[in-house]
């Protein structure tokens, strides 16, 4: 059983800073791509950052700048720093990776957290 658990949203100010991260536990053998997503209401959840397991990362242009992936690999963590934020930031946001179990034979698959709030308001 593996879990990703996200900790770190709440309400920020526009321009402000906020920084998440996410734990993954339980019977890992290797945790290969890790990333960030976010859903606004009424919209489909979209990219907001992806690292691979060498450390190199990924953004789309509504994010390049202002949000920092990265991830410790002895803490099987990942950290989303943001900067600049924007009230269009507000959403759900969601931690993200590929995990390689052991069942027998070595099985990846995609596992999600459970998400959090992040509110960029005045």
């Amino acid at each position: 059983q593996v879990q990703l658990v996200e900790s770190g949203g709440g309400l920020v100010q526009p321009g402000g800073s906020l920084g998440l991260s996410c734990a993954a536990s339980g019977s890992i053998f290797k945790i290969r791509d890790m990333g960030w997503y976010r859903q606004a209401p009424g919209k489909q959840r979209e990219l907001v950052a992806t690292i691979t397991s060498d450390g190199v990362a990924n953004y789309p242009d509504s994010v390049k700048g202002r949000f920092t992936i990265s991830r410790d690999n002895a803490k099987n963590t990942v950290y989303l720093q943001m900067n600049s934020l924007k009230p269009e930031d507000t959403a759900v946001y969601y931690c993200n990776a590929r995990i390689s179990t052991v069942e027998g034979v070595v099985v990846t698959s995609q596992y999600w957290g459970q998400g959090t709030q992040v509110t960029v308001s005045s």
